[in-house]
């Protein structure tokens, strides 16, 4: 019998509030202003508080600060503001213009800052300039750096950050940090699901995190159960998911607005916990296999946050969801699946299984004939070996790719455009099935992306292989939390927006 699952308990989100405020009189525990590199000397950012500056740079050059990027310092607070604390935050050498590169450097400051703010019921955060794109990028990093995952904690107060800038109350600066906020919430929710115990996320509550989060929104939801799985020829999901004791899932998301200007469909790997099956993973590799469902947490947030902006391209998105455990009904190695669509797979591997199920729901995309098929998946650790624990590998249809590279430079995340060398394909040959679940031991990224391409035909499509970015098992860097960093959902939003032309 599957496992009781407790209930998520609501966690706190911190707020943000635009203030023409300044720091003088602005209601805060904490005052961040950033630093900026400027040739051997750093700058003080705090435009229209000229005083205060002064006395922050002989604070600065009496520390021997330099503004270097990732630079977060704590000092007390000079008399003539309000707040305890001043905390100066490092923008390193970027220019503060409209470009995704400033943003993105305003972000992580602003980010690091807040992580290292010693209080954070009440924090003011000065923006460096007036500009919507800053200002937003302000609030944007000031909630992805205030995340914390309280599930099996105590809850905490949630705190409030005020944005002091004099242009609060107009239009575009509002639907900036308006912006910033819908995006924030989405990677800090999809954080939440990454973080939570693989005992209390079985693909069953994940559908049904899917159906609550999209009650009362304009979203479709279709979920199909084992029973429906198996009358739709959906072998790969049944096949990762018939060693568990917590059935598999796909769930079918549609936003359709009305006169969308294009279709996307969006496909998530959704393995809740992930043992390897039968080829058992050793008990280092499975302590972070509850991340092994960011894929489809990602789709899920997508495609919320797209019908929450509104944006008008008709979205689909698919989680596949199971979760691979060894048992004496598990699949072996050996066995073949007859996949969604009637192609036959040998599996050689049970710890292969993110492409068997990913490949099930893009044959279904690939059936909608949308204008691009995007997947995303924690598929290999070769991603890891090749790219690093920051940067995703993107696969597919060239202009698909550059798209998504495109779009992730646009946010400031970080992916690049990877090959799918033909040459590969023959390690994938099976002599009893269509294809083999695994090639030869060397470019693994590269040919788990080569057996996805088998399943959509000729749609556009791309691959993103988030095995490193979307877990930090390091230290805390920038906005970025360890554990589930909610990676690529910027990225995702960016790209579909780009579809409305």
């Amino acid at each position: 019998m599957p496992t009781p699952r407790r209930s998520a308990p609501a966690q706190p989100a911190t707020q943000v509030r635009l203030t023409t405020r300044t720091p003088e009189t602005a209601d805060a525990q904490v005052l961040v202003v950033l630093l900026q590199r400027d040739g051997g000397s750093p700058r003080v950012l705090a435009p229209g508080a000229s005083t205060l500056a002064e006395e922050l740079a002989d604070a600065v050059a009496a520390l021997g600060l330099e503004g270097a990027a990732d630079e977060v310092t704590p000092i007390p607070a000079p008399a003539i503001v309000t707040a305890d604390v001043v905390v100066l935050a490092g923008l390193g050498d970027a220019v503060l213009d409209d470009g995704p590169a400033g943003a993105e450097a305003v972000r992580r400051a602003v980010g690091a800052a807040l992580r290292g703010a010693p209080a954070r019921e009440r924090v003011a955060v000065l923006a460096p300039t007036d500009s919507p794109a800053v200002v937003g990028a302000v609030a944007e990093g000031a909630l992805l750096g205030a995340y914390r995952f309280r599930r099996y904690r105590d809850a905490e107060v949630a705190g409030t950050v005020e944005v002091l800038t004099p242009k609060a109350r107009t239009k575009a600066v509002k639907e900036a940090v308006e912006r910033a906020e819908i995006l924030a919430r989405g990677v800090n929710e999809i954080r939440d699901l990454v973080n939570t115990g693989p005992g209390d996320l079985a693909p069953a509550d994940l559908a049904q995190r899917a159906k609550e989060e999209l009650r009362g929104t304009k979203v479709k939801v279709e979920v199909l159960d084992l029973a429906g799985l198996r009358a739709g020829g959906y072998g790969g999901i049944v096949g990762v998911g018939q060693g568990s004791a917590n059935e598999p899932r796909l769930v079918t998301l549609t936003w359709s607005p009305a006169r969308a200007k294009a279709h996307v469909a969006l496909v998530g790997k959704g393995i809740t916990f992930d043992s390897g099956g039968l080829s058992l993973k050793p008990p280092t590799g499975m302590v972070t296999m509850k991340s092994d469902m960011a894929g489809a947490a990602t789709v899920l947030e997508t495609v919320r946050v797209v019908a929450e902006l509104g944006i008008p391209v008709k979205v689909t998105g698919f989680l596949a969801l199971a979760e691979n455990m060894p048992s004496g009904s598990a699949q072996r190695p050996g066995d073949v699946l007859t996949m969604r669509g009637g192609k036959t797979v040998e599996v050689l591997n049970t710890d292969a299984e993110g492409r068997l199920v990913m490949a099930d729901a893009l044959v279904d995309a690939a059936a909608l004939e949308p204008d691009a098929v995007v997947d995303i998946a924690t598929l290999t650790g070769a991603q890891l070996v090749a790219l690093g624990p920051r940067v995703t590998g993107v696969m597919g249809t060239p202009a698909v790719r550059d798209a998504v590279v495109t779009a992730s430079d646009a946010v400031g995340e970080q992916a690049w455009p990877m090959p799918l060398p033909a040459d590969l394909r023959s390690g994938l040959d099976s002599p009893i099935a269509d294809l083999a679940n695994i090639g030869d031991r060397f470019g693994g990224m590269l040919t788990a992306g080569l057996f996805l391409q088998e399943f959509v035909g000729d749609v556009p499509w791309a691959h993103l292989d988030i095995a490193g970015p979307s877990f930090n098992e390091g230290k805390p860097w920038g906005y970025t939390p360890k554990g589930g960093t909610g990676a690529a959902l910027r990225t995702l939003v960016a790209l579909v927006e780009s579809y409305a032309g």
